[in-house]
Order: C-alpha cells, then structure tokens, then sequence
C-alpha cells in the first residue's frame, strides 16, 4: 500500500490583508523615522505634544537641537531624540512633574 502526505490549508483573506496592511504601515513609520529633518508638525506627532506646549518647553532651550529655516524650523530627528532622553531622565530626576 502506498501511503500518500496530503497537505490542506486554508488562508483567511482578512487577516491575511490585515497583517499585510501592518507590515505595510510598520515599514513606512521606519521610512519616516529615518528621515532626517522634520517641520513642526511632524515634532508634535513624534512628541505627541502640541506646537504652544513644545514652544514653552523646548524651544526657549538653547540645547534643544533647532534649526530656522526662513519662517519654518525644522529639527533633526536623531538629535531631538538624544535631547528627549537626556531632558525626560532630567525630569525623572526631579520628580517627575513638567509645569507649564
């Protein structure tokens, strides 16, 4: 007698678009997070702060890594996350409250 491996499966096509369509985002957030520079309002999405509260806390900071550019500013990206790590251990450090 011969004895056959018969293989079944079955693909669910919305979860199958489901994961896709994260692979997808996953890997146009890493394009973005590698961009270089960025306006203001892509610091306010990474920050997830808005432009007044980062003005009042930021910007008057002259390690805060800036750039003026005409009217716009733009900041860069590696260096704006070093200054985020250095400045949120600060505020650990001293209780952990921000006043605005």
């Amino acid at each position: 007698m011969v004895e056959k491996n018969i293989i079944q499966f079955s693909l669910n096509e919305e979860g199958l678009k489901e994961l896709y369509l994260t692979e997808v985002h996953k890997h146009l957030e890493k394009i973005e997070m590698d961009t270089i520079l960025m306006d203001s309002k892509q610091l306010c999405q990474m920050l997830s702060l808005s432009w007044p509260t980062i003005e009042k806390l930021f910007l008057s900071d002259h390690r805060f890594p800036k750039i003026r550019v005409g009217k716009k500013w733009v900041f860069n990206r590696r260096e704006v996350q070093v200054y985020i790590n250095l400045w949120t251990d600060e505020i650990r450090q001293l209780g952990g409250k921000v006043n605005i």
